[in-house]
């Protein structure tokens, strides 16, 4: 009797377990199809247009076309508006000092907006030196 019932204890904590590892292979299954698809996200991320920025003088413009030639730290970067960023290239003009966001498609530099800079802006570093300047000035006369 003894000896039957520690055979029945041995099949059953040996079914027990068998069961156990049976529902981990099953869980573990379902996981190996979402590794692929999680790979396929990071694919569709790293395809996403990387918006860039630049600020830089206007050295050429055509509304009509829609295209605009940006000059930065000695670069001249050729770029296309798109049909939202078409009407501010109407208030361009060449010389003026702009920011503009674009990415890039297909080989060519989409812009999305274009922000003319205040000339406000650009004029407060000459003020200031003038104040020093003045400033240098009264100083000398006083000595």
């Amino acid at each position: 009797m003894k000896n039957a019932l520690k055979v029945l204890i041995v099949a059953l904590t040996t079914l027990a377990f068998s069961g156990v590892s049976f529902a981990q292979e099953k869980k573990a299954t379902p996981a190996t199809p979402a590794a692929p698809a999680t790979e396929k996200k990071s694919e569709m991320k790293s395809e996403k247009p990387k918006t860039t920025r630049i600020t830089g003088e206007v050295t050429s413009v055509d509304a009509k076309a829609g295209t605009l030639t940006v000059k930065a730290k000695d670069k001249e970067t050729n770029l296309t508006a798109d049909t939202k960023a078409k009407g501010a290239l109407e208030k361009v003009k060449v010389g003026d000092m702009v920011k503009v966001s674009y990415t890039e498609k297909d080989g060519k530099m989409i812009v999305s907006s274009v922000k003319a800079e205040s000339k406000s802006k650009a004029a407060k570093p000459d003020k200031a030196m003038e104040k020093k300047g003045e400033m240098m000035e009264k100083k000398s006369e006083t000595k």
